[in-house]
This record gives C-alpha cells, structure tokens and sequence, in this order.
C-alpha cells in the first residue's frame, strides 16, 4: 500500500522541536509500527498532511504578512514553534508549554479540551512576497511562484488576497479547525499579522474513493471527476512538485505542491430564482442525480459528441463540465479541496454573502490559470458567481518522520 493510501484511508499521526517541548509532544504519539491514535491523520512524511488527505468536512484558513523588521531566525523560530504545536493538536493534545501556571497565561487558548482531534491535518504555504529581499530568500524562490495574472471575472479584494504566509487547518469539528489556526497565530503574534481569515464548512469535493460526491450551495454536486489520493500516478503527474521542476536553489520545494484559493462568492438570490433546465444546463450535469446530461449516472463519463434531436450538443458548449473537463484542457487537471462559506448579508444589497471557498492543490499553477481562463471567459456559471480574492503559495513538503529538528520550510530558510 502506498502512503498515499494509507494516509487517505487510515486517516491516522506525529513532530517536535526543540527540546525544551520534546518530551511533552512525544508523550502521546503513536511508536512506529503501532496502531494509531483515533481520529487523527499522520503529521510527519513525504508530503504535508491535508493535501493527499481526505477531505474533512470544516476549514479554518489564514493568510499572515510578516511584521516590520521580523529577521530569518525570527522566522525559523516561528516555523519550530508552528511545527511543534501542529503536530500536538493533530494528536488531540494541547500546544506544547506550561497549561497550569498559575500567574502565566496557558500555553494553550483550551477551546478543545475534552474534543477528539477530527481527522486535523495542518498545512503550511508560503507566498511570493515571502522571497522579497528581506530575508535574503530570493534565489531560492521557485519561478512559477509570482502573483497570478489578472484573470477573466476577476473582482479582487485586495484585502481578502494574497500573504506571506497561509495556515490551512481542517478537521471534522469546526471548533478543532479554530483552535489549531487561532493558536498558530497566538504563537506568530510579533512575527506574523494577521491579514485574511476565511471559515468553510460543507467540503465541496471528494478527494477519496471511499467518500460520497457533496453538493455546493448551489445544489449540484461537486467536483465528481477530481483527482483522487488514491491514484498515485495521477497525483504525481498534476499534484507534486517534482525534483526537476524546481532545479538548484529552489530545490527545497521537491515533494511540495503549489496552492492556490480563491474566494467565489455566489449570487444566490438570481440562480434560486433560474428554471431547473437552465441551471442544468449551466453545468452540464442532471441535479439530482449528478449524472452528466449526454446520459448515465453521476460517475458516467461525459459524451462531449453526443447530441439532441436537431444536432443541439447535448451538454452545451458553454456548460461548466465541458470547459473543466482535461479532455478539453490538455490533460490538465488539479486536486480540489474547497468548502463552501457564508459570511453573512451584504450590507449594500441585503443579499447572502455566501459561495465557495476554492482551494486547490497542483503541481505547477500554470494548471490552474489554463483552466480559470478558459471558464473566466466561456464558462455560463459566470452569470452567477464573483471571483472576489486570490492567492498562491508554495507548500513545502512534509516534516521528516524521526527527526525532532525538522520544521515546516527548514531547507528553504537553512539549505
């Protein structure tokens, strides 16, 4: 079985440093070779959990910019402390210090005592402003890693977009998701600020065979043809960085993946009010059932030939299947993890702020910007949505299994 299975099916994990934290961390963890605690995914490894991880049903995400006159070693400090905490909370244990000094405020805001661990997976990016000249990271910044070009049905909030650094914390208790980034950002506070937050909840796509397809608030069910963790071949084609692609300084970035999000808010009001046809015909796909409407159930592959009475296109050209489809983008395909948000009523319409909270992971973001020109400019779901922020950082890969020195970024900020 290969970790990538394990990890997705078992969904099962363990990381320290420093040693002043060792001996606290590694009280719980499971010992090589034994069963793993409940509810918890592997923390150490090739890859960072909470990509080739089934997707857990709550996100909490957060982007930082790193404070004014912040050095390198303020950094690698951050990331040991992040790393150390992460690895606790994904074992249902608290952060990692004193919880019951009297006169000392805990090591640990407490909010998840008493709460299983969900599945909580950790990841860690980090964005193109990071490699700026402030700490002399420049050369080791991988080439595709740039802010994302201006894109088709692009209505940005710069305030909502981009970072030096993003947190993405997901697990089945959205209290669990809370705590771990809330207590990232407590340990980074003087390091890092705060600049962007976003809740999701409702996973919007099935990253597992063994899940069931979930449906976005639009009502459809998403992301039917996603990559899958099982399929490692196709994992290592459009999701891992491969050691050829980032050559010399930027070698650090072998075994990651590149993360980009976006913020699609959804205008509700309109599309409740759309005849059941059209909507299907927007996507390309029956409601109830999610089968394609070239016939078939929801796994059925897509006929793109197939045809209506009178030569119609049975999916139409602009549907949002057709224009997604790697069959019609050379292959191209990328691993969804999105959620869906709300985030209450616009104050200037009195309409739900609510949509999806797109995440995804792939090998190079070139795969996404082919994919979002083409549905920016053709795709009839444009009609009812508003891309309103964008990121991409670079997520380092995982934190070596049996070295308690070992962070988040070390061969980035060391090698």
């Amino acid at each position: 079985m290969t970790r990538i299975s394990r990890r997705s099916l078992l969904g099962h994990a363990g990381l320290l440093a420093g040693a002043g934290v060792a001996g606290g961390v590694l009280a719980g963890c499971a010992t090589e070779g034994s069963a793993p605690p409940p509810q918890t995914v592997p923390f150490r490894g090739t890859y960072q959990a909470g990509i080739d991880t089934a997707a857990q049903d709550r996100l909490a995400f957060a982007a930082f910019d790193v404070a004014p006159g912040t050095t390198r070693a303020d950094l690698v400090a951050m990331l040991t402390s992040w790393t150390a905490a992460a690895e606790a909370m994904t074992l249902g244990q608290p952060v990692p210090g004193s919880n019951d000094e009297q006169q000392s405020p805990p090591a640990d805001t407490g909010e998840a005592i008493g709460l299983a661990p969900g599945n909580l997976t950790v990841t860690v990016g980090f964005g193109p402003g990071l490699f700026d000249a402030r700490f002399g990271l420049a050369a080791k910044r991988p080439t595709e890693l740039a802010t994302l070009p201006a894109l088709p049905g692009d209505f940005l909030d710069p305030t909502k977009s981009a970072g030096d650094i993003c947190v993405q914390a997901c697990s089945e208790d959205p209290q669990v998701a809370f705590h771990a980034v809330r207590n990232l950002a407590r340990l980074g506070r003087g390091t890092v600020v705060t600049r962007w937050t976003q809740l999701g909840f409702g996973r919007t796509s099935s990253t597992s065979t063994a899940q069931a397809t979930a449906r976005n608030l639009m009502g459809f069910k998403d992301g039917t043809r996603n990559l899958k963790v099982e399929d490692p071949a196709a994992m290592t084609r459009s999701v891992w960085v491969a050691p050829g692609d980032v050559p010399g300084p930027a070698s650090w970035m072998a075994d990651g993946s590149f993360l980009v999000s976006r913020r699609i808010r959804m205008i509700i009001e309109t599309w409740d009010r759309d005849v059941l046809s059209d909507q299907e015909n927007v996507f390309g796909r029956a409601k109830a059932s999610g089968g394609p409407l070239s016939g078939g159930d929801e796994f059925t592959p897509p006929d793109f030939h197939a045809t209506l009475a009178g030569g119609t296109p049975a999916i139409p050209l602009d549907a949002h299947i057709r224009l997604a489809a790697p069959e019609n983008n050379g292959g191209t395909a990328i691993l969804r993890r999105s959620y869906s948000y709300t985030d209450g009523v616009d104050v200037r319409t009195g309409m739900l702020d609510a949509g999806l909270f797109f995440i995804a992971f792939m090998r190079s973001p070139s795969q996404f910007v082919r994919l979002q020109t083409q549905l920016g400019a053709h795709d009839a779901l444009n009609e009812y949505i508003q891309h309103t922020s964008s990121a991409l950082f670079a997520c380092p890969p995982g934190v070596a299994p049996g070295n308690t020195g070992d962070y988040w970024g070390r061969a980035l900020l060391e090698g």
